[in-house]
């Protein structure tokens, strides 16, 4: 990892992305936060979010092919890159030792990757 933090926001997208797989794109990673996350977010400040997690190198994006659905448009697909899951891995290791120190509350730390 680059030394960045995940914000809230980048960690929920980030999220979204390894739930969506091979079908994340900018209008699903939209419409997923939108459902899972019960978050109303515009194309901007997710398109903006997607960027600054390609800066960061925790995703990486290819350009589609363009069909008629669309004009022509091609759609972009975005993919966790192992620094992102690092980076995922780590924010939630941070949040679960918080959580350990309250007293009556433990987490057991478990990742399917």
């Amino acid at each position: 990892m680059r030394g960045e933090t995940l914000g809230e926001f980048e960690e929920i997208v980030l999220l979204s992305i390894l739930v969506l797989g091979d079908d994340a794109s900018g209008y699903t990673i939209k419409k997923e936060l939108n459902q899972s996350a019960d978050r109303d977010v515009s194309r901007g400040a997710l398109h903006t979010s997607l960027s600054r997690l390609e800066t960061k190198g925790f995703v990486k994006s290819k350009q589609g092919e363009g069909n008629d659905s669309r004009r022509g448009r091609p759609k972009r697909h975005y993919e966790v890159t192992n620094e992102g899951k690092s980076a995922l891995h780590e924010a939630k290791e941070r949040r679960d030792q918080l959580w350990n120190r309250i007293p009556g509350v433990r987490l057991e730390l478990q990742y399917a990757w």
